[in-house]
């Protein structure tokens, strides 16, 4: 079986206790992710994607009875190395500009590289591959001013200063919205290289049920700050009405094989990807 790094069990955060602002995000939810997959955690706005994967790289510590257990380190216990444990989990926010920190686009992508000791053509070696990873041109953008950047170049900014530090575990939280088709391409062919060849784990935050069934390998849904349902998508996609209740839909394709079977079709209602989609339909109409 393959290895579990990632364990959450019974994880509840609420924010400003005691407070009238106080806000329940998360009651009791549960993840576990694998060794070399991309992993889709999904749900409604205000579901408690976001606070939750603030935890699995010590933003946030879990309460009791909640544990969180990232490469065999419990997050909440006092001896826990967070320094060593943040080396390996990077964390891309959804709001990108929250982390740029430098003046100059090469800057910001070295931020990282230089906390590690790197010499200087180690870290000028990192951020060139890292920037020209996310499709961003070292070159002409290394002396650009950050906050000069589009919303999408500086998303892109933010995941090459992750990239890097060369994270074992990568955790985007929304990383693809705001791209247009072509960045998007780009991002989910470097996530399934970076799993492929570089062994990567991802963690995917997506409310894009087609790009989830593009990518992922297996899916956890979170609702009202629980896990409502865990495994792969396939087997998610099937489960329509509780996705419906949970304010989530299935992707374009599987929409469309389940009206084309309504309507007569005997056609494969399994496919989820536009191109699987092609291929039931191929195979449908083909004597």
């Amino acid at each position: 079986m393959t290895e579990q790094i990632v364990a959450v069990q019974q994880l509840h955060h609420t924010y400003l206790p005691g407070t009238p602002m106080t806000t329940v995000a998360l009651q009791g939810a549960n993840l576990a992710v694998r060794r070399k997959e991309i992993h889709a955690l999904v749900g409604e706005s205000g579901a408690g994607k976001s606070t939750l994967v603030h935890f699995l790289n010590g933003l946030l510590r879990p309460p009791k009875p909640g544990q969180v257990v990232v490469f065999g380190q419990d997050t909440g216990a006092p001896d826990c190395d967070l320094v060593s444990l943040r080396r390996r989990v990077g964390l891309v926010f959804q709001h990108a500009h929250h982390q740029l920190l430098q003046r100059y686009v090469g800057d910001d992508v070295a931020y990282g590289p230089r906390q590690l000791g790197l010499s200087r053509d180690q870290i000028r070696e990192r951020v060139r591959g890292a920037m020209n990873a996310v499709g961003l041109d070292f070159e002409a953008l290394v002396d650009r001013p950050t906050f000069s950047l589009s919303g999408g170049e500086m998303r892109r900014v933010a995941l090459a200063g992750i990239l890097a530090m060369r994270p074992a575990l990568l955790i985007l939280d929304e990383v693809t919205t705001g791209l247009d088709p072509l960045g998007r391409r780009r991002v989910h062919a470097l996530l399934r290289q970076l799993v492929a060849d570089d062994h990567v784990t991802v963690l995917i935050v997506s409310n894009d049920m087609d790009e989830v069934a593009e990518l992922a390998d297996r899916v956890t849904v979170l609702h009202q700050g629980r896990t409502v349902l865990a495994g792969e998508p396939r087997e998610i996609f099937r489960q329509r009405k509780l996705l419906g209740q949970c304010g989530l839909t299935c992707p374009i394709a599987s929409d469309i094989m389940c009206a084309l079977d309504e309507a007569g079709l005997p056609i494969d209602r399994e496919a989820i990807t536009i191109a699987e989609a092609q291929e039931a339909i191929w195979q449908a109409l083909t004597p």
